[in-house]
């Protein structure tokens, strides 16, 4: 009797244990979640001129490193130097016009004003000299633009960063708009960190995360939830076209109903063991006791 009472309450005792312990990990399951499946993100700045014509000079190469302000390739600038010379030229034209406009209305209105001549006379003179201050405006307004086209027939980088897929050589013609070069902007990386909405309770900007880079397991910085995102792609399109323009989140397993992840927006904020690049696997696991630091949703 006493052996079977003894092996009840050990029995007993387990299965309290394993409940506590399950009770324990769930907790720290929803207040301290982490995740594997995370990813470096950072924004690519699209390389494109604002002018046409073929490339004279590309004084950069692929995954170099720039700073804003760098020369990343030169268009030819001899039609724009042509085009420059014409504005200038109708705009000094048109300033010789509009003075010969003034002087011929200052004449009218003396005329006009001593009763020599007639009232339509001194209207007139008065529209032509209008007409010609609009065409001279109009001049200068394209000599601006002129100037600006053959300013734009040297690209510069906006950015510091990271040049990444250079594929183009001198003599190349590129077109207004066509975006030529990617350049990632070497201040802008974060994390994109995806959780699944039942840990989403527990995530608010301001709590402090640990990351570790994928080969890098002894080696990790910290970060800070900046914000959780407000939707998700919808894969059936209940959502409408709109949906399209939301993160898509592929489901790990598609024969069951699983939680949906959420991206979350992870700013770094300790150094990271290496250069960061786009696409870099990354796990992110929330700090415990840092539930002080959530910030209150408005």
């Amino acid at each position: 009797m006493k052996i079977a009472l003894y092996r009840y309450l050990v029995t007993l005792v387990a299965v309290a244990v394993a409940a506590a312990t399950v009770w324990l990990l769930y907790r720290k399951y929803v207040t301290d979640p982490w995740t594997r499946d995370s990813q470096i993100r950072a924004n690519i700045v699209g390389i494109a001129p604002r002018v046409a014509g073929p490339i004279i000079s590309i004084p950069v190469h692929d995954n170099q490193e720039v700073k804003a302000g760098d020369l990343l390739f030169e268009i030819d600038p001899a039609d724009y130097k042509t085009a420059l010379a014409s504005a200038q030229a109708s705009v000094a034209n048109l300033e010789a016009n509009l003075l010969q406009k003034r002087q011929d209305l200052d004449r009218e209105t003396d005329l006009f004003q001593r009763n020599v001549d007639s009232k339509q006379l001194f209207q007139n003179a008065q529209n032509a000299y209008a007409e010609a201050a609009a065409e001279l405006n109009d001049a200068r307004a394209k000599l601006q633009q002129a100037e600006l086209n053959l300013g734009y027939t040297k690209v510069y980088a906006p950015v510091d960063g990271y040049l990444t897929n250079v594929n183009t050589s001198p003599g190349a013609y590129v077109h207004v708009g066509d975006q030529l070069l990617a350049l990632v902007d070497s201040s802008s990386f974060w994390v994109a960190a995806y959780f699944k909405e039942t840990q989403l309770v527990s995530i608010r900007p301001g709590r402090t995360v640990q990351m570790t880079l994928m080969g890098y397991r002894d080696e990790p910085f910290a970060g800070t939830v900046e914000s959780v995102a407000w939707g998700i792609f919808v894969q059936d399109g209940s959502g409408g076209s709109s949906t399209g323009l939301l993160a898509a989140v592929n489901q790990t397993v598609d024969w069951v109903r699983l939680p949906q992840r959420f991206p979350v927006r992870v700013k770094i904020t300790g150094k990271p063991p290496v250069p960061l690049r786009i696409g870099q696997t990354i796990t992110v696991a929330v700090a415990p006791n840092s539930s002080e630091k959530i910030a209150k949703q408005p």
